[in-house]
C-alpha cells in the first residue's frame, strides 16, 4: 500500500511547454542557481531543473521537472548559437490538479525563468548586445543566460528579510533551515523536494536559530500579507514602477534596497538598473574600465543603452564580475 502510495505521489499531475522568445539557455539557468547561495541548489542532472515552490495566490506547494528539448542545447556552448529549443515541464503534487492551478504553475515558471518576456531584442541582430560592445561580450561569455528570479515575490522577500546584517552564506542556511523544518516536500522524479514554506506554515513561526526577534516577527507580518495576497507578481509588474516600489516599502522590514530585491528579482521586472546595488556599480566600473564606481547619473546614463532589458544586462555584468573574482582568487 505504502509504494503504491509513493508511486502516485511520484506520478507527474500534468504537463506543459514553453517555446522561448529570443535565445535561452536551460543549461546556464542551472549554472547560475548552483552559485547562488538562496536556493541551494544541486543539478540532479546537467540538463534538468527539478524544483518545488509554492503557488502564488492559492499558495499550494508543487514541484516541476524542467527539460530543454533539441540540439540548441549542446549549442549553448557555442558563443552567437541558437539556445531557444523547446523548455518542457512535468508538475508533481499530492493531489490531482485543475487546470487553472496548471495554468498558474506554467506561468509561474515563466517569470521564474523570465520567459514570460519576448527576448529577442536582447541578444538578437540590433540589439543590446549590438548596441552596446560591453554587454555584447557578456552574452557571448554566457550565452543564453535570462535572469533566474525566486520562486515568488514572496520568497524574495523573506529572502531580503532573512539576509539583512550577515552574510549571504549564513542567510542561505537560515532559508534553508526554514524549508527543512515549515516547508512541505514533494517528490520530483523520485527525489523529495522541499519548497520554501507556504505562507500559512510561516506565519506559525516562533523561533529560528539565526534569526533575530525582530526577523521573525517581520517574517510572520510578511506571510500574513501573502496569505491575504496583497501582492502578487502580475499586479506588481503591472504597476508604475516608483508606485511598485513605495507599495512594497509598507512590508515591514522592506527598505528601498529591499523593495528592488523583490521587484526586480522576485515579480521579475526585466527592465530597471538597481540604483541601491553596490555590487553592480562594482561590476559596472570593471566592465567600463571605470576610475571608481559610477555615480548615480553615470549608472542611469550607460543603462540607458540596455532598455528594456536592464535587469538583464545587470545579471550579466554581475555574473561576469563575480565570476571573474572567483578566477582570480582561484589563481592566488
Amino acid at each position: 500500500m505504502t509504494e503504491e502510495h509513493d508511486d502516485a505521489r511520484s506520478a507527474p499531475r500534468g504537463t506543459f511547454a514553453i517555446a522561448p522568445r529570443g535565445a535561452f539557455s536551460l543549461e546556464a539557468s542551472i549554472r547560475f542557481l548552483e552559485g547562488f547561495p538562496p536556493v541551494t541548489y544541486e543539478a540532479p542532472a546537467a540538463r534538468t531543473l527539478d524544483f518545488a515552490f509554492a503557488l502564488e495566490e492559492s499558495w499550494l506547494t508543487v514541484g516541476v521537472s524542467l527539460e530543454q528539448m533539441g540540439a540548441e542545447q549542446a549549442g549553448a556552448r557555442r558563443p552567437g548559437a541558437d539556445v531557444s529549443g523547446e523548455v518542457r515541464g512535468r508538475v508533481f503534487a499530492e493531489r490531482a490538479l485543475k487546470r487553472s492551478e496548471l495554468s498558474a504553475v506554467r506561468a509561474q515558471v515563466e517569470r521564474i525563468l523570465s520567459l514570460d518576456i519576448d527576448g529577442t531584442g536582447f541578444a538578437g541582430p540590433g540589439g543590446v548586445g549590438d548596441r552596446d560592445p560591453v554587454i555584447g561580450a557578456a552574452q557571448r561569455r554566457h550565452p543564453g543566460l535570462r535572469p533566474v528570479c525566486f520562486w515568488s515575490w514572496y520568497e524574495a522577500a523573506a529572502w531580503a528579510i532573512i539576509s539583512q546584517r550577515v552574510r549571504r552564506t549564513q542567510a542561505a542556511v537560515v532559508k534553508q533551515r526554514l524549508a527543512d523544518e515549515l516547508g512541505t516536500p514533494v517528490l520530483v522524479n523520485g527525489v523529495a523536494r522541499q519548497a520554501f514554506p507556504a505562507p500559512a506554515a510561516l506565519a506559525r513561526l516562533e523561533w529560528m536559530p539565526g534569526l533575530t526577534v525582530a526577523k521573525v516577527e517581520r517574517l510572520r507580518a510578511l506571510a500574513d500579507a501573502a496569505r491575504r495576497n496583497d501582492f502578487d507578481s502580475a499586479s506588481l509588474r503591472a504597476l508604475p514602477r516608483d508606485e511598485a516600489l513605495r507599495s512594497l516599502e509598507t512590508l515591514a522590514g522592506v527598505g528601498p534596497f529591499s523593495a528592488e530585491l523583490i521587484l526586480l528579482r522576485g515579480a521579475g521586472d526585466p527592465d530597471w538598473a538597481p540604483l541601491n546595488e553596490t555590487h553592480l556599480r562594482l561590476a559596472v566600473a570593471d566592465a567600463y574600465e571605470l576610475d571608481a564606481p559610477p555615480s548615480d547619473e553615470q549608472l542611469a546614463e550607460i543603462s540607458a543603452a540596455w532598455a528594456p532589458f536592464r535587469t538583464w544586462a545587470t545579471l550579466l555584468l554581475r555574473t561576469q564580475h563575480e565570476d571573474d573574482l572567483a578566477d582570480s582568487d582561484a589563481a592566488r
